[in-house]
């Protein structure tokens, strides 16, 4: 096995959320592993080694892909999660000049924006207790997190017992949509709120893990840096990765 390439072990799990037909199982692995260089790397894809085959016919079946879900589709499979807390936050991935976005699109579409660290977009992520990833969203660099909550708690299967965030996401329609799903609030009050209500320190410490969860993912360039033209793509890069995370 080369660096960069899927274990037995990874291969095993992945193999069956595959496209194609059985017998194509070497090739499937073959692109997966590709698919992966490029990512973990950062290179082109008219950069691939030639041990991958044409690099145009790899880029293609990636997009071909991500449109079909397959991506999203192996990053639920993946998942056993400990819904005793979840853990909320964001990161941004600053953009190349390659992602300025299809033609027949605009930059918001492909949730590409400027915020004080330039062109780029926010992935935003809901964790489980241990700190896997659970649900994934893409918005412009410049939004607000706080809006991104509701939706992330909405595409999880059950409520949590508690969701743990920064100061960022203290906002009534936060608190609001928490009281609804009976989830305690560990979030701590922004200085401004005349209720200085108390949260849990101890479970705040917990904070962590979805921060660490961003730096797994931050590891392969074609992550910390978004490469992807257009917002299915780059989502199809995150979740191959948060998929692989959980079989760390």
């Amino acid at each position: 096995m080369r660096r960069h390439e899927l274990t037995e072990r990874e291969w095993k799990v992945v193999e069956p959320h595959t496209l194609g037909r059985l017998g194509t199982g070497r090739d499937n692995r073959l692109f997966v592993n590709a698919v992966l260089y490029r990512v973990r790397t950062g290179v082109a894809w008219r950069d691939l080694p030639e041990r991958f085959g044409p690099w145009n016919t790899a880029a293609r079946r990636f997009r071909r892909w991500a449109q079909a879900g397959v991506w999203e589709a192996l990053f639920q499979a993946v998942q056993e999660p400990d819904y005793a807390w979840v853990l909320i936050d964001s990161t941004t991935a600053k953009a190349h000049k390659a992602a300025a976005g299809p033609k027949k699109s605009t930059p918001a579409a492909e949730a590409l924006g400027r915020s004080r660290g330039g062109f780029c977009t926010k992935v935003h992520a809901v964790v489980d207790a241990l700190g896997n990833g659970l649900h994934l969203v893409l918005t412009p660099g410049q939004a607000a997190d706080s809006p991104q909550l509701p939706v992330l708690l909405a595409a999880l299967p059950e409520s949590p017992g508690a969701v743990v965030a920064d100061k960022a996401y203290d906002t009534n329609a936060v608190l609001d949509t928490l009281a609804q799903q009976q989830a305690e609030a560990v979030i701590p009050p922004k200085a401004t709120r005349l209720d200085q209500r108390g949260y849990d320190d101890n479970l705040y410490a917990d904070r962590n893990k979805v921060e660490r969860f961003f730096g797994r993912l931050k590891e392969a360039r074609g992550f910390a840096t978004r490469y992807e033209k257009t917002a299915s793509s780059f989502l199809a890069v995150a979740h191959l990765l948060a998929a692989l995370d959980w079989m760390r």
